[in-house]
């Protein structure tokens, strides 16, 4: 979760990347409103957990701001809306759709002091979060929503009854949107997607991502990086790789929808790629760029995973090399099909997830080691003293530098967290 600090409505954001952008735009529709003494609460359903600390949210906020206007938005709300309505502490709820429609702050304002719902059908929208930002409070790296919504459906997920079908923002309004950001002092720029391999299909001439990326580095030639947020496995083309070997200035670090190493289990969680594509996938990009790393999403204790299908899940893990592991223990999300699958025991999930993180930690461990003595580029954030290496190594630093700056480091040394680095010089 982040909070907003800067002056305007507070908000206070769960979840994804697209959930960051889409805060600054509401902050944005919010002060327009004239809502600038409301509390946002941008929710996130991917996991029981991700409600359950929005609601606790929501209770810590009425308390420390007892005649704040409370509004809660994002995919839980768009989900289970009267559930939220039904807290005394909120005085509005707008969905997905809603929370993008200056009218529906406008409408949120003229109805202080009464309790106001606007969720709509998310399966009718069209829209993304398409609105010309020019910064992000308190961040040293912008993120752009590339894509929005998802046409899958994996038995685990509940996202696209939040998010809504997939529609991509046109090429030409992705160029303007980091062009603004790159002249505002944004060093970095995060592409990010609900599905983000899945970029283009619904725009004229159907553009891959590979091909929006190439566009994007030759139409802002002043961008120094641009990363990727999480991508499919199964979706990676000819169009992509060739991108990803050609452009320098797109950073060697993937991140993986991986979420299980069997082929039955991914089988029944409905994914689109096998445990092998996953391993040919982390090998082809360490032999077109050898400083690459690999990130990773897992879900621990998918229903009907056996001691032995777990298993298999670490041995991918560990024969793909992959240095930042997100585990996720397997939560049942309503109105999903693997809901009415065989459950595994909680004790079993908590057991695995800490075997996947314990791996994750060796193999972040290991990578962290292979960088000692490397000299590395570094974009400084936060106070100045921590920062992000291209491969996405989180670096800490011996002295203070400008946030916001890309500057050279020599590795020596590093802990279970972050590298150390000696600071040489800025640009």
């Amino acid at each position: 979760m982040s909070a907003r600090a800067q002056a305007g409505p507070e908000i206070l954001t769960f979840g994804c990347r697209l959930n960051i952008v889409e805060s600054e735009v509401v902050r944005r529709l919010a002060r327009a409103a004239a809502l600038d003494d409301a509390i946002i609460v941008h929710t996130c359903a991917v996991t029981a957990a991700a409600e359950r600390e929005a609601r606790q949210a929501i209770r810590r906020a009425r308390r420390r701001r007892p005649g704040a206007s409370i509004v809660v938005t994002g995919c839980a709300a768009q989900i289970a809306p009267e559930r939220f309505a039904a807290m005394p502490e909120v005085s509005g709820v707008l969905g997905n759709r809603e929370k993008l429609d200056p009218a529906q702050w406008l409408a949120l304002a003229a109805a202080r002091g009464q309790s106001r719902v606007a969720v709509a059908d998310i399966a009718q929208a069209r829209q993304t979060a398409w609105h010309l930002l020019d910064g992000f409070d308190g961040q040293t790296r912008a993120f752009v929503q590339a894509q929005q919504g998802c046409d899958h459906r994996c038995t685990f997920c509940v996202i696209p009854l939040a998010r809504g079908p997939s529609r991509s923002v046109p090429l030409g309004a992705l160029v303007q949107q980091i062009r603004t950001l790159v002249a505002n002092g944004f060093r970095e720029v995060v592409l990010s997607g609900v599905d983000l391999t899945a970029y283009g299909a619904d725009l004229p001439g159907g553009p891959t991502l590979g091909a929006a990326v190439r566009r994007i580095l030759d139409a802002v030639p002043d961008l120094p990086r641009l990363r990727l947020s999480s991508l499919d496995p199964g979706e990676l083309d000819e169009d992509f790789w060739r991108t990803f070997a050609d452009q320098e200035r797109l950073m060697p670090h993937l991140h993986l929808s991986l979420q299980a190493g069997d082929d039955l289990i991914l089988k029944r969680m409905k994914r689109r790629h096998t445990a092998g594509q996953v391993r040919a996938a982390a090998a082809r990009a360490r032999a077109l760029r050898p400083d690459t790393a690999i990130g990773a999403d897992v879900i621990a204790g998918f229903p009907t995973e056996t001691d032995a299908q777990a298993a298999n899940t670490l041995r991918l893990v560990d024969a793909a090399g992959v240095t930042y592991l997100h585990v996720f223990p397997f939560s049942a999300r309503p109105q999903t099909p693997a809901a009415r699958m065989p459950q595994v025991a909680s004790e079993t999930i908590r057991a695995r997830a800490a075997a996947l993180r314990a791996l994750g930690q060796r193999l972040r461990r290991a990578h962290f080691q292979r960088q000692i003595g490397r000299r590395v580029e570094v974009l400084v954030e936060r106070d100045g003293r921590r920062g992000h290496a291209r491969d996405f190594s989180p670096m800490a630093l011996d002295r203070a530098v400008a946030p916001g700056a890309l500057m050279w480091a020599d590795v020596i040394g590093a802990n279970g967290d972050a590298l150390l680095g000696r600071a040489l010089e800025s640009d």
